[in-house]
C-alpha cells in the first residue's frame, strides 16, 4: 500500500497546468522517417558455441554459398564446424542517410547456437521492403550475455544469442526523397487531439506572424512552405520544431496487473459513488482413510473417501462513499479511505469504470 501511495503521489503534478513541450516531441514530420532493413548472414569465429548443422541445415547452405563465392569449391564435401551460426541482421536506416555513412545493426541467432560472443559477422547485404540493398553489414558482434557450463550444471546471464555491432553497416544506397521539393509539409500528432492540434496551429502562425498552418483534422496540421518566406523547407522546419506548445492530456488510469502498479493522471475525475469490497473463500479438502481387516481375518483393504468443505467470508469493507473528485488528490484520498491492497484497488477501479463513475480512459497492461 505504501508503494501504491508513493506511485500515485509521484504522478501528481506540481501544477494543474501542463508544461510547454517542444513541437518536435509532439509530432512527426511528413516524409522525415526511417526505414527498416533486414538481412540473412553468418557469424564465424565462435568458440564451439555455433549451430549444430544437423539441427540447422540452412547454416551449412549459406556457408557453402559464401565459400563458393570466394572461390572455394565445397560441392560434395561434408563439414561439421561448430564455430559458425546463422543470424538475422536488422537495422534502421535514419532519414536523409547518405552513401558512406554508418549505422548500428542488431544480430540475432536463428539456429541452435548457444552464444555469439566473440564472433564476427561476415559481409551481409541489408534489404528494405522494396527488395533493394541499402546497406552492407560486417564486424565483431558485441553480445549482451555470458554462458558458463559444467558437466552437471550451466549458468546463463543475459541473452548471449543476440548482440550489437556499433556502426556495423555502411550505407550503399540513398533513399530518394527531396525535402526541398515539398510545397507543403504535414505534421502528424503522435497522440491525435483536436485541442492540441488547434494550439499547434495557433503557435506556428504566431511564430511566422501570418497564416502558414492549418489544422486538417485531430492528427494533422499542414504548413504552406511558400507562405513561411523561409530560405528553404529545412529552414522553415528548423523554426517550427522548437516552438513550445502546451499539449492537452487525456484523462487516463494506467494499470499494470503483473506488478500491481496504478498511475492516475491529474485529469481523472470520479463521480460520487459508494463502494463495498469483500472476499469469499471456498476450501475443499480430501482426507481419505484406509480401513483394513483384522489380523488373520478374511477381507480386503478399503479406502474410504472423506471430504471436508468450508466457506469463509472475510469481513471485508463496509459500504464506503467516494466523494466526487475535483482533483487527483481528492480521488486518491477517497480511494485510500477504503484501506485495500493495490490489486484489490485495481478491481475496484475497474468496477467503478463499469458503473460509469470513473471519467477517464482505463488502460490495462
Amino acid at each position: 500500500m505504501r508503494l501504491l501511495l508513493f506511485l500515485l503521489l509521484f504522478a501528481l503534478p506540481v501544477s494543474a497546468i501542463a508544461a510547454p513541450v517542444r513541437l518536435k516531441d509532439l509530432v512527426e514530420f511528413d516524409g522525415v522517417r526511417g526505414n527498416d532493413l533486414v538481412g540473412y548472414g553468418l557469424v564465424v569465429g565462435l568458440n564451439g558455441t555455433g549451430d549444430g548443422l544437423r539441427n540447422a541445415p540452412f547454416t551449412e547452405d549459406i556457408m557453402a554459398t559464401i565459400l563458393e563465392r570466394l572461390g572455394v569449391n565445397v560441392t560434395g564435401e561434408q563439414f561439421r564446424p561448430k564455430n559458425v551460426a546463422a543470424v538475422l541482421v536488422t537495422a534502421s536506416l535514419p532519414p536523409f542517410s547518405r552513401a558512406g555513412s554508418q549505422i548500428d545493426v542488431t544480430v540475432s541467432a536463428i539456429g541452435d547456437a548457444k552464444s555469439l560472443m566473440g564472433g564476427t559477422l561476415i559481409m551481409t547485404p541489408l534489404n528494405a521492403a522494396d527488395g533493394q540493398i541499402y546497406a552492407v553489414a560486417q564486424g565483431t558482434v558485441l553480445a549482451g550475455g555470458a554462458v558458463a557450463e559444467g558437466d552437471a550444471a550451466s549458468v546463463t546471464t543475459g541473452v548471449p544469442t543476440a548482440g550489437l555491432i556499433p556502426s556495423g553497416a555502411r550505407v550503399e544506397r540513398e533513399i530518394e526523397f527531396e525535402l526541398s521539393s515539398l510545397s507543403t509539409v504535414r505534421l502528424a500528432l503522435r497522440e491525435p487531439d483536436f485541442t492540441t492540434a488547434g494550439r499547434i496551429e495557433a503557435a506556428i502562425n504566431r511564430e511566422f506572424r501570418r497564416g502558414v498552418a492549418i489544422m486538417r483534422d485531430s492528427g494533422t496540421i499542414e504548413i504552406d512552405i511558400a507562405s513561411t518566406r523561409s530560405e528553404s523547407t529545412a529552414h522553415a522546419l528548423e523554426r517550427v520544431e522548437n516552438i513550445l506548445v502546451e499539449p492537452e492530456r487525456k484523462a487516463r488510469v494506467v494499470v499494470d496487473q503483473r506488478s500491481g502498479t496504478i498511475v492516475l493522471g491529474d485529469e481523472v475525475r470520479i463521480s460520487r459513488v459508494a463502494v463495498s469490497q469483500g472476499n469469499l473463500t471456498l476450501r475443499v479438502e480430501e482426507a481419505p482413510i484406509a480401513i483394513q481387516p483384522n489380523p488373520f481375518a478374511r477381507g480386503e483393504t478399503v479406502v474410504v473417501q472423506r471430504t471436508g468443505a468450508e466457506i469463509e467470508e472475510d469481513p471485508g469493507i463496509s459500504l464506503a462513499e467516494v466523494p466526487e473528485g475535483t482533483s487527483l488528490s481528492q480521488v486518491i484520498a477517497g480511494l485510500n479511505a477504503l484501506g485495500v491492497s493495490p490489486r484489490d484497488m485495481i478491481d475496484i477501479l475497474q468496477t467503478i469504470k463499469a458503473a460509469g463513475a470513473l471519467h477517464a480512459e482505463f488502460v490495462v497492461r
